[in-house]
Parts: structure tokens; sequence; C-alpha cells
């Protein structure tokens, strides 16, 4: 039997690593692109402000970058170290775009990444700019690899079980490229990212202004941030309701687990907007809905349906009835691989088989389970709802607060009063909170699917290692020891450039300008 303690303790290690990992990844996303911007009106104008700008958020994008890349690699070792089965199970498709991404972060990437900032004084301003362009590209397309690795697991299209080999194959990679969830994970990732950085810059802008440092500079870099950040708040929420229509076709149950909708509702379903869901008694206790809004969101019409938890729990009893069937087949052609009966019942409901596997939980061998154990096989396919009810809210409520955040920021540059004192500390104090998001974000993604590893192909609890409680809780400890010296090094790095500011000779904190003095020669003023 799996001791099901190795498998939570691995679970608790990835989650660990991945939203660490994560905390880096959105920042450097969006930096990039602000960086481009702000080098193309330096290009334009030529005003020494901007390449000033540049250079200091590029600083802080180098050290976010660093550390995103030096977390990343743990991760990719964790496939091989506490996840050995679904490695060698799922290697032949999940490998391709993990290498490619590989060599895009270590090579590509950091390329693009070394000539921004060694490149300065040895290429041109346009040749510079091209780079700058090419590593924000750079740093989102690597991002796209790795969304359509995890986006494959959330719905494994353009691949097919051999049981010869007994490994997911790809049978079409155009399909596997082209994945809908994919696509959509994508375009709500990267406009996450882009909020992220924007928030990032308007706090430290805002820290600036109230320090009344570098307000010359920190006018520029909010007025960047608050355009910026606006564009990518609404972007967030229009590709986060495309994330909720991928999931109607691909992932119903993640779906009405996050929405806490037990049963299904007559078309087109309402929106709850809070409530409080009851998992033993199967409610959702003091429900606030909004008509129709579900409907219209998930299913872009008024008459089809949002199938419900408990009606998706008897869609899973029956597949897990046939994935018996196709593990009964899987055997026997695993005995006589000629078995033409057993091949054809294979191909007919090899895609039912993940279902049966969910029996392994309770015994060696899923033909031997009772209808109890298949009713509690389907049951397990239900993730956590509160957790996943409350984490979408939150997510969801802080969406709008950043296009309400950034639609205020966008006036008040336009009306250049920047200094408008009570919004500046509510930009400061917004800084943590599209990390928050972001983490929810990816709660919602990853815990939402479980129990599945692969969506409906492979149980979580099948996919790890042969390892004892002892060598993970080593590991753990481990990682935790080494991610935390890295945080304290972060923010140390961090915390010191930001101190310094953009011009750290200036003892007033003013942007410096050049003007010609009574010899001839020029030098720096403070900027009004």
């Amino acid at each position: 039997m799996i001791d099901m303690e190795v498998v939570e303790l691995s679970r608790w290690q990835f989650a660990l690593t991945a939203m660490y990992h994560f905390l880096f990844v959105p920042l450097t996303l969006g930096l990039a692109f602000m960086l481009a911007i702000m080098e193309s009106v330096y290009v334009m104008t030529g005003r020494q402000v901007w390449k000033d700008m540049t250079k200091f958020w590029g600083a802080l994008f180098g050290i976010n970058f660093a550390l995103g890349v030096a977390t990343g690699i743990t991760m990719e070792f964790q496939f091989g170290m506490n996840w050995s089965y679904y490695s060698h199970y799922v290697g032949d498709v999940f490998g391709a775009p993990l290498a490619i991404e590989g060599l895009m972060a270590f090579f590509l990437e950091a390329t693009l990444v070394g000539l921004f900032f060694f490149g300065w004084d040895r290429m041109s301003k346009q040749g510079h700019l091209a780079v700058t362009w090419f590593m924000a590209l750079g740093t989102n397309l690597s991002a796209l690899w790795i969304l359509i690795a995890n986006g494959w697991m959330q719905n494994p299209v353009g691949s097919e079980f051999n049981p010869e080999t007994m490994r997911m194959e790809v049978v079409d990679f155009a399909a596997v490229l082209l994945n809908p969830v994919a696509q959509a994970k994508f375009v709500h990732t990267v406009s996450a990212g882009y909020v992220t950085a924007a928030v990032f810059v308007l706090a430290v802008s805002a820290w600036f202004l109230l320090k009344r440092r570098h307000t010359g500079f920190a006018k520029r870099s909010m007025t960047v941030a608050a355009g910026f950040g606006l564009a990518g708040a609404l972007s967030v929420v229009v590709l986060g309701d495309e994330s909720g229509y991928a999931l109607t076709d691909n992932q119903r149950m993640k779906l009405a687990a996050l929405e806490a909708m037990w049963e299904t509702h007559d078309a087109p379903a309402p929106l709850t907007l809070v409530g409080f869901p009851d998992v033993e008694n199967q409610t959702t206790h003091f429900a606030v809905d909004i008509p129709w809004v579900l409907g219209l969101i998930a299913t872009r019409s008024f008459d089809r349906e949002v199938e419900g938890i408990l009606p998706l729990v008897a869609i899973a009893e029956d597949r897990v009835e046939n994935g018996i069937r196709a593990y009964d087949a899987l055997m026997a052609l695993r005995v006589n691989e000629d078995d033409v009966d057993a091949r054809a019942v294979f191909e007919e409901s090899w895609r039912d088989l993940g279902y049966a596997y969910l029996l392994t939980a309770y015994m060696e061998d899923p033909r031997d389970a009772t209808p109890d154990q298949i009713r509690q096989a389907a049951l397990d396919t239900i993730p956590d709802v509160p957790v996943l009810f409350w984490s979408f809210r939150i997510m969801a409520g802080l969406g709008l607060y950043f296009i309400v955040l950034f639609g205020v920021a966008f006036v008040l540059v336009t009306l250049r009063k920047h200094e408008t004192r009570w919004f500046l500390w509510v930009a400061l104090f917004s800084l943590p909170l599209p990390w928050v998001a972001a983490e929810l974000g990816w709660l919602l993604a990853e815990y939402g699917r479980q129990p599945w590893i692969i969506e409906g192909q492979l149980p979580t609890f099948m996919g790890v290692s042969s390892l004892n409680a002892t060598q993970i809780w080593m590991t753990i400890a481990g990682f935790t020891l080494f991610y935390g010296v890295l945080a304290v090094i972060m923010v140390m790095l961090m915390l010191q450039v930001i101190k310094k500011g953009p011009y750290p000779e200036l003892a007033g904190g003013e942007t410096p300008k050049k003007r010609p003095s009574v010899h001839g020669s020029t030098k720096p003023v403070p900027a009004e």
C-alpha cells in the first residue's frame, strides 16, 4: 500500500518550493516590460532621467531575476527526487516543454540579461533598447513553456496511454501547445505579473515621495506604473474570465468547488458572492447569490448548465466503474499483448483508467472494490471546497481592488497630483497584495486539481518516489534553510538599493540634470 505520509510530505515540499519560487516570477515578468517602456522613452527623448530610471529599476530586476533562477532549479530537481513515478509516467510529454523552458531561461534569458547590464557603454542606444525588449519578450516566453507543461497536467490533450510502456506519450504536439487551459493560464499569469511589477514600482515611488527624495524620478516612475498597472489590472479581470470559461469544459469539479455549488442550478447559474460552505452537510449557508453571472462567465450562454459537485460525483462513480474495466483489460494485455478482445476494451475505456487508480488508496487491486469503495473513490474527486471558495473570493476581490488603485493613480498623475499623501500611504501598504493574489491563484490551480497530479489520468498519491518520511523531512529542512538564507539576502539587497536610491551621491535626493556652469563645464543640479 502507498505510504500517505510520504505523499503528504512530498506535496508539502513541492508547495513550499513552488510558492516560494513564484514570489520572484511575477515581478520578473512585469518589470522587464516596464524597463523596456522606460528605456524606449529615453531613446525617443534623450532625457537622462529615463536612462537613470531604467538602470535603477533594472538593478532591482536583476536581484529578483537571480533569486528566481536559483529557486527555480530546485523545483526541477524535485521531479526526480520526490516524484519519480510521475516523471516516468509523463516524461515523454512533460519533458519537452520543460526542456525548452530550461534552454530559454538559462541561455536566452541569461544572455539577454547580461547584455542589458553590461551593454550600456558597448552598444548603441537603439541596440541596447532592442536587447531590453527581447529580454522582456524572453522572460514571458520562458513562462509560456512552463505554463504549457502545467496546462497539460490540468487538461492532458494530445497524448495517449501506451499499455506496452505504461506511460503517457505524445500523439499531437500541436494540441499540447495550443491547449486552451495552457493559453488561458499564460495570459492570466503574465497579466498578474504586470500588476505585481506596477504595484512594486508604485509603492517604492510612493516611499520616495513620502520621504521627499528623488521626487522628479519618483513622479515619472509613478506615472509609468499607473498606466501600465491599470492596463494590467483590467487585463487580469478580463483574462480571468477566460480562465473560468476554460474550466467549464475541462475542470468542471474545480469550477463547482470554488463556487461551493453542490447541486446543478437552472441555466444560467448564479454566482455566489459570499457564503459558508458546509462539507459535512453538502450545502452553503447564508449564501448571497448574484443571478446569471456564473452561467454567463462559465458558458457564455443563457441556456447551458454549470454542473454541481454532487452530480459530478455521480459521473465520477460511473467513470471509476469504467476505469475498472480498463484496468482489467490492461492486466490482460500485460499477460498477452495480442489479446484482441482486451485491447478493444482498453481502447474504449482507457481514459477512465485513472479513476480506477483512485481505488489503490484502499486496496492493491481495483477489481476487488466494493460498491461502497467505488463511491468513496468518487467522493475523493471533491477538492477542499472551503479553501477554494474563500481563496477565489480573496483573489477576485484583490483583482478589483487593483483596478480601483490604479484608476485613482492614473487620475492623480494625469492631474499632476503625485504627492497626494493619503494615496501614497495606500500605495505603500498595497505592496504585498499582488503577491497574495498570485499565490492564491496558484493555490486554486494546483490544490483545486486534487486528487489528480494529471487531471483524470494519474492520482497524486501514485506519483511519489520510493522514499521514507525521514528522508523527506531532511530535504524539507534543507530547502527551508536554503530559502530562508536567500530570502534574507534578497530583502537586504533590495532594501539597500532602494535606500540608496537612483542618485545616492545627492544628499538632497533630487533628480539631477545637467546645465552649463559659468566656466562652460556641466554639473548636476536638482530637478524641479
